[in-house]
């Protein structure tokens, strides 16, 4: 495996860093205690293309590889975790689906205003009694012959109020079982769609997170991606590919908790020298580091199988599990690290450390990753 980054790789690194740093670290503490949505900031990251990477040129899109969206996602992951949960949901999730199984009227109208950053999208699986268990879904998508009627209700929605295009799944026929779910494309103004107060979460507050209600809306059928039946299929496939954006989210996190300790250990004294001087601190900097460059590289191993249209099933759930796990051990450490200073806001690694914790839960919680590799391992 060649560890060289490219010219173009290096150089997304640059940009994503910069952005990070002029345009979401300026009030990324006030966003989080008021759970403000970084409107004007996403507005940016979609204007300098981070939020169409990897769709194809002809949609509008970067036509970048997975590589450079794990690149990116981890810089902007290092400052602003409910910014880059934004950029994932859109790259992987929704643009994703669309550009893989989409037809071309959807692409034209839907893909190429996401990729550009225009408008952004949601991903609606999760409901109040279907949470790990995807197959239970109980919003209900009834054939009314050139349309169908959508109703019931999704949970935990990222980008709930914010987007304007959400793909829902839902059950049309619960005697065909997970065979009987449908996708559907949904606009936001569409009559009987109803967006539930947003979420007071622990971590990632910025983050626009509500419960999207559906009564009696008209979906036209041109707006079904796939076949009729398809839509479980679709759900997990993109989930897949979503897998290895919260997996970079993760790493990100990480990374900022750990480049902010490692800074503060050589500027703070006890009993008269730097910390960073004490073994007990270099012992935890290296753990730290030796954590997070094995999870960099699960990470950019399950992009790599990605790009080279390999089944990456397995490398996505392993750096998922993995690098969640680096994640809430090394903001945990970077507290500790702090001390007194690591439990206020203003030095950012509590703020890191509740942002950490997400990533064990949604797109999979770990116990699904490890149902999801064990499986591949024996296929079950």
């Amino acid at each position: 495996m060649n560890f060289e980054l490219s010219e173009e790789h290096l150089a997304v690194i640059e940009a994503a860093h910069e952005f990070a740093q002029s345009d979401l670290l300026p009030g990324v503490i006030e966003r989080d205690t008021k759970q403000e949505f970084p409107k004007e900031q996403i507005k940016k990251m979609g204007e300098l293309g981070f939020l169409g990477m990897m769709v194809d040129p002809k949609y509008d899109g970067g036509g970048m590889d997975t590589v450079s969206y794990v690149l990116a996602m981890e810089e902007i992951s290092k400052v602003d975790a409910s910014a880059s949960i934004v950029m994932s949901v859109n790259n992987s999730l929704v643009c994703g689906g669309l550009e893989k199984y989409g037809n071309e009227e959807q692409k034209e109208k839907y893909l190429t205003r996401l990729a550009r950053g225009e408008i952004i999208g949601a991903f609606c699986l999760s409901e109040p009694e279907a949470g790990s268990d995807a197959t239970s879904q109980s919003t209900t998508a009834e054939d009314k012959g050139d349309y169908y009627l959508l109703n019931g209700t999704k949970n935990w929605i990222t980008n709930g109020n914010s987007a304007s295009v959400y793909l829902v799944i839902a059950q049309t026929d619960p005697s065909k079982k997970h065979h009987g779910i449908n996708v559907l494309i949904v606009e936001k103004e569409t009559e009987g769609l109803m967006v539930g107060k947003k979420e007071d979460k622990l971590g990632i507050r910025g983050s626009d997170t509500h419960s999207l209600m559906f009564t009696d809306v008209k979906v036209p059928k041109k707006n079904r991606i796939g076949k009729d039946g398809f839509g479980f299929h679709f759900a997990m496939d993109t989930l897949n590919g979503g897998r290895i954006g919260v997996a970079s989210q993760a790493l990100g996190i990480a990374s900022g908790a750990y480049e902010r300790s490692l800074a503060y250990s050589k500027e703070r004294k006890a009993f008269g020298v730097e910390i960073s001087k004490h073994q007990a601190i270099q012992f935890k900097l290296a753990d730290m580091a030796t954590q997070i460059d094995a999870a960099r590289l699960l990470c950019l191993r399950a992009a790599i199988e990605k790009d080279q249209k390999k089944d990456f099933t397995t490398a996505s759930a392993m750096a998922k599990l993995f690098a969640s796990k680096v994640a809430m051990d090394v903001t945990v450490e970077a507290v500790q690290i702090h001390g007194g200073y690591g439990y206020v806001k203003e030095y950012h690694v509590e703020r890191l450390m509740r942002d950490a914790k997400i990533t064990q839960i949604y797109e999979g919680t770990s116990e699904i990753q490890k149902i999801v590799i064990s499986r591949e391992l024996l296929k079950l």
